[in-house]
């Protein structure tokens, strides 16, 4: 009995080695860029691209845009969940999540301007939440409607305005 699991061990051995051996080989060139460092960059470039793609109809502004179109008065819409809209978002912003807008929004955005500047912000850079808010924003009839991929956590560390209330 004890020479079967021996056995067996050693065959689950070779083809753990194997399995190891040809997915370093089908994914060198990631190994390698992380090896070297230059793995992030490669994403965010990858990222990047799809998103120009996926979202081709939505204008994006960067941290120093969207600070200035805060201080022209510019309706800030925080797409992140609920608690972490609650917990601190850009002052006088309204919390729309994508499921919100699929749901229907008339109570949030009833009463709005279809031509009103609208930034639409989320958590960080790797979130799409306000690439797709702003697109539906759109799709609803919405004409100046800007995404800052840049996200609340950029706004933050800038030291920009936060507020904690509703």
């Amino acid at each position: 009995m004890n020479r079967v699991w021996r056995h067996d061990l050693a065959w689950a051995g070779v083809i753990l080695g194997a399995a190891v051996l040809l997915g370093l080989m089908q994914h060198w060139e990631l190994v390698h860029k992380s090896w070297q460092g230059e793995l992030a960059p490669l994403l965010a470039q990858v990222r990047d691209q799809r998103r120009a793609e996926q979202f081709q109809g939505v204008k994006t502004v960067n941290l120093a845009q969207a600070y200035a179109l805060f201080q022209q008065g510019s309706l800030f819409i925080d797409a992140r969940p609920a608690d972490e809209f609650n917990e601190l978002h850009v002052p006088k912003s309204l919390n729309i999540t994508p499921d919100m807008v699929d749901a229907g929004l008339a109570e949030k955005v009833a009463g709005l301007a279809r031509d009103r500047e609208i930034v639409v912000y989320c958590g960080q850079v790797s979130c799409d939440l306000a690439l797709k808010v702003a697109e539906k924003l759109q799709a609803l009839g919405f004409t100046r409607v800007t995404a800052f991929t840049g996200g609340f956590r950029a706004w933050d560390e800038a030291g920009y305005p936060a507020d904690t209330g509703k």
